[in-house]
C-alpha cells in the first residue's frame, strides 16, 4: 500500500481526449479565411475528424512508441542475400496510414486541398513529426512529375491515393505509392551542382543508369525516388524506382540509417547507386529547374512543421499552467508567467497566419500569388522555422522540472525543433534565396509589397517597420551579409500585416509591439504590461 506522502494532487493531467483542430482558433480562422465557403462545412468535418484522432490517448501512445522503437536497417536476409529494407515499428505504419487516408499527399486532386491539406499537416505534426516526411515528400513530388506530362499521367494518380500499401513491389500494382528524394552529396551538400553521381543513357529513350551516392535520401522504403545526377548535358533529374516493373529489386543500396538528434521514428538514408535504373524526369541540364517545385512545396511544409510543433509546444505549456497551483493560484493567472505564456501565443499564432496564407496562394495558382510564394516561401522557411526551437525549449520550461522528463513529451518537441530549420535548405541557403528572388525577380518583390500593403494605416509600429524594410531593400550594397537581416524583416512584417488584418486586436496589439515596435525583450515573458495578454493566452488555451 502507498504511503500518505505518495498521494499525488496538484499533478495536471496530460493533454488528452481533445480536438486538435477545433481547440486551435487560429487554424480554424485561417482555414475559414482562405477556403470556399461552399467546402468549409466538408473541410471542418474532416479536419475536426482528424483533430479528435490527433488528440486521443492512443494515437499519442503510437507518437511515443514510434520515437521509443526507431528503424532498423536490414541489408541482408537470413540467406544472405542483399535486400536493403528498413523495418519500422508498427506504431509507425499505423500513423503513416492514417496520415495518407487524411488527404495528406492529395492535396493537388481536390479544390482548396492545399489550405485543407495545410491544416491537416499542422494537426498530425502535432502527433508524430517524424511521418511527415514520407508525407511531405510524396505530396510534393507532383509538381517535380508534372514538368513531363507522362510521367505524371503514369505517376500522378497513385501518389496522390488515399491508400497507404506498405509492401515493396512494382508500382502498377499498387493503388498508393511513397516517394521520397535524394539531392545532397558529401562533398556538396547544398551546393547540388557539386554532385558527382552519375548517369549514363541506355538504350531505352529516357532511362539511365546511375552510378554514384546520396548522403542525405529521405524515406528510404518509398517506392520511388526523384534524384539528381550528372547526365551528359548536365545536371538533371531522374525519377529511381524502387522496384522494377518485372518484379525485381532496383539496386539501392542503403549502407546506413543516420542517428539523428530528433525525427527519430524518421528513416533517413545514405545510399549507393551502382548500375541503378532511373528516368530523367525533364531535359538534360535541367535538373535543378525541374525539381525546384518539389522543393518549394517541402519548404512550405517546414514552415507548417514548424507551425506544428509550436502550437503542440504553446498547447501544452498554457494546459498545465491552466491546471498547476503555485504561491496560493493557478501559475496562468501569475502575471509573469501570464507573460511568457502570450509571448509564446503570439510566436505560435503568427506562424499559423503566415503558413496558411502560403498555401491559400498554392490553391488561387495566380500570377501573382505564384510571385509572392517565390519570395514568402524563402523568408518564411527562414524565420519561422528558427523560431520553433526556442518556442519548443521555453515551453518545455513552463512545466518546470517535469518539462525535462521524457513521459512529459516535451523533450521529443526540443529535439525535433530545430530540424525544418535545417532541411530543405538551412539558414543561409533561404536567405540567400531571398536575395535571389529580389534580383531576379522583381515581380515577387511587387507581390510581397502589396500583401504588405493591404494593412497599411492599420497600426503605427507596423507602418514603421514596412517603411524600415524598404529602405533596407533599396540598398543592397554588400546585401548579402545582410540576407539574413532582411529575410527576417521581411518574415516579421509578413507576419505583422496577416495579425493586423484577421487576428483579434489583442494579438495584433502584442505582436506590433513586441516584434515590429521594439517594445519587447530577447527573451520570452518581456511584453509590455499594458497588453492584454490574458485575452491573448485565452485564446491559445487548448481545452474550452
Amino acid at each position: 500500500m502507498a504511503g500518505s506522502t505518495h498521494t499525488v494532487s496538484n499533478q495536471p493531467e496530460p493533454l488528452t481526449g481533445y480536438d486538435v483542430y477545433g481547440a486551435d482558433r487560429a487554424l480554424v480562422e485561417a482555414v475559414q479565411r482562405h477556403l470556399d465557403p461552399a467546402l468549409l462545412d466538408e473541410a471542418h468535418g474532416e479536419l475536426s475528424a482528424l483533430g479528435r484522432s490527433a488528440g486521443s490517448a492512443q494515437l499519442q501512445e503510437w507518437g511515443a512508441q514510434a520515437n521509443e522503437f526507431p528503424p532498423r536497417l536490414r541489408t541482408h536476409d537470413r540467406y544472405g542475400r542483399r535486400i536493403d529494407e528498413v523495418e519500422f515499428h508498427p506504431a509507425w505504419h499505423r500513423l503513416l496510414g492514417k496520415g495518407v487516408a487524411a488527404g495528406l499527399t492529395s492535396a493537388w486532386t481536390r479544390p482548396g486541398g492545399h489550405v485543407r491539406r495545410a491544416a491537416a499537416f499542422l494537426v498530425w505534426t502535432q502527433v508524430e513529426a517524424g511521418n511527415g516526411c514520407p508525407l511531405s515528400m510524396t505530396h510534393a513530388a507532383v509538381p517535380a512529375l508534372r514538368t513531363d506530362p507522362e510521367l505524371a499521367a503514369e505517376w500522378e494518380p497513385r501518389l496522390t491515393s488515399t491508400i497507404y500499401d506498405r509492401e515493396l513491389r512494382p508500382a502498377h500494382l499498387k493503388a498508393g505509392v511513397l516517394f521520397g528524394m535524394g539531392m545532397t552529396e558529401k562533398q556538396g551538400g547544398s551546393d547540388v551542382r557539386a554532385n558527382t553521381t552519375a548517369a549514363r543513357p541506355l538504350a531505352e529513350a529516357g532511362a539511365y543508369e546511375l552510378t554514384g551516392h546520396k548522403w542525405f535520401c529521405s524515406a528510404p522504403m518509398s517506392d520511388g525516388f526523384l534524384v539528381l545526377a550528372q547526365a551528359p548535358g548536365g545536371l538533371t533529374c531522374f525519377l529511381v524506382p524502387r522496384v522494377l516493373d518485372d518484379g525485381t529489386r532496383n539496386v539501392f543500396l542503403i549502407q546506413r540509417l543516420k542517428d539523428k538528434l530528433g525525427n527519430r521514428s524518421n528513416a533517413s538514408a545514405e545510399v549507393e547507386f551502382d548500375g541503378t535504373w532511373a528516368r530523367r524526369v525533364g531535359e538534360e541540364g535541367r535538373g535543378v529547374a525541374a525539381i525546384i517545385g518539389m522543393v518549394a512545396a517541402t519548404r512550405l511544409d517546414c514552415v507548417l512543421g514548424s507551425a506544428g510543433l509550436m502550437r503542440q509546444a504553446v498547447a501544452q505549456a498554457v494546459h498545465h499552467c491552466s491546471h498547476r497551483e503555485a504561491f496560493g493560484g493557478r501559475l496562468v493567472d501569475k502575471p509573469l508567467m501570464r507573460n511568457v505564456l502570450a509571448d509564446l501565443a503570439l510566436e505560435s499564432e503568427a506562424a499559423t497566419t503566415l503558413a496558411l496564407r502560403l498555401a491559400a496562394a498554392y490553391d488561387d495558382g495566380g500570377e501573382e500569388e505564384r510571385a509572392l510564394l517565390r519570395i514568402a516561401v524563402p523568408a518564411a522557411k527562414y524565420w519561422v522555422t528558427k523560431r520553433c526551437a526556442p518556442v519548443a525549449v521555453e515551453a518545455a520550461e513552463c512545466l518546470g522540472g517535469n518539462g525535462y522528463v521524457e513521459e512529459s513529451g516535451m523533450p521529443r518537441l526540443v529535439r525535433e525543433s530545430p530540424l525544418n530549420s535545417i532541411w530543405e535548405g538551412a539558414g543561409n541557403v533561404q536567405a540567400l534565396d531571398v536575395l535571389r528572388a529580389l534580383r531576379r525577380e522583381p515581380r515577387a518583390l511587387d507581390a510581397c509589397l502589396m500583401e504588405i500593403g493591404r494593412s497599411r494605416g492599420a497600426d503605427h509600429r507596423l507602418d514603421a517597420a514596412a517603411k524600415n524594410l524598404l529602405t533596407e531593400l533599396g540598398d543592397l550594397e554588400g546585401v548579402e551579409g545582410r540576407a539574413r537581416r532582411l529575410a527576417e524583416r521581411l518574415a516579421l512584417v509578413l507576419q505583422g500585416s496577416l495579425l493586423v488584418r484577421f487576428a483579434p486586436p489583442e494579438v495584433a496589439d502584442a505582436f506590433c509591439a513586441a516584434r515590429l515596435g521594439g517594445d519587447g525583450g530577447a527573451a520570452f515573458g518581456t511584453l509590455p504590461s499594458t497588453l492584454d495578454l490574458a485575452a491573448v493566452v485565452e485564446r491559445a488555451r487548448p481545452v474550452e
